[in-house]
Order: structure tokens, then C-alpha cells, then sequence
């Protein structure tokens, strides 16, 4: 893992379009797929029942969808760090996909890209878009557009 460090909101306005690299590697176990699945009232089958789950096309528990998204507040900040500022604030997301399925168990890290900076008063609205894929996979298995202000 290396954090993209950057000191002040210049800083970031000059690194649109870069990519921030890479997290490290996590691994999404059962255990955490059941207590999302509980704490969410997700109780599906491809979640917490194996036995059943097997029998499915897709083979066995998967990880539900919005634990994939909420882990993205896990990654961003081993991918970018702001210095010289006075607030960073989560303002949300953008547009938000979820391309293939992460069996349990699947170890997972995320990339980033910062796809865009807007002026605000007294600082940015940056956009960035964090692709979350499991090792081995084709495809990504979350994308979305992290939306985040920062203040001078």
C-alpha cells in the first residue's frame, strides 16, 4: 500500500486524472458476510446459507453488494491522505455499479482515480472513483464515485 499524500487543496486540483494506487489486500470473510447480512436484514440466501447457496449459478455465499460499497470507507484512506486542510467530509456518491460477485472469502483491495475537482466556497468537491476487485476476477466487483470536500 502507498498513500497518494497531497499537502492542500492546490495540490489536488493539479492531480486530476491521476490514479492513486493501490490498498492493500483484505480478505471478506464469512463471518463478516453474516454479520452484514444481520446487522442489514439481508438474509438471502446467497449470503448466509451455504448449503442452499451452492446450489445457485453463482456457487456459493457471495458478499452482499453494500458491504463491497461500504468497504470503500475502509480503502480510501490507505489511497489518499489531504494535509493542510481543516475538514474532509464524505458528501456522498456519484454513480455506483456492481459488475460481478465477490464469493466469501474472496480477498479484495481497491484502486482509485481522481476523476474530478470542483471549486467550492472556501475549498473542493472532489470526485473520485474507487474500483474494488477481488483477486483473480475478471471484472471489478464494486465502482463507485467517492464524493468528498475538503476546506481550507
Amino acid at each position: 500500500m502507498a498513500v497518494t499524500e497531497f499537502e492542500g487543496i492546490e495540490a489536488v486540483r493539479a492531480a486530476v486524472g491521476t490514479h492513486l494506487g493501490f490498498s492493500d489486500w483484505v480478505t471478506v470473510t464469512k463471518e463478516q458476510v453474516e454479520a452484514f447480512a444481520d446487522a442489514t436484514g439481508d438474509q438471502r440466501l446467497i449470503h448466509d446459507d451455504e448449503s442452499q447457496a451452492t446450489e445457485t449459478p453463482i456457487g456459493g455465499p457471495v458478499a452482499p453488494a453494500y458491504l463491497l460499497l461500504s468497504l470503500t470507507n475502509f480503502f480510501l484512506p490507505q489511497l489518499v491522505e489531504v494535509g493542510n486542510v481543516s475538514l474532509g467530509v464524505n458528501r456522498g456518491t456519484g454513480e455506483i455499479r456492481f459488475p460481478a460477485r465477490a464469493p466469501a472469502g474472496s480477498r479484495l483491495r481497491a484502486g482509485a482515480e481522481l476523476a474530478a475537482v470542483d471549486d467550492v466556497p472556501g475549498g473542493i468537491d472532489t470526485t473520485m472513483v474507487i474500483t474494488v476487485e477481488a483477486e483473480g476476477a475478471d471484472q471489478p466487483v464494486c465502482v463507485v464515485e467517492s464524493l468528498t470536500r475538503y476546506l481550507a
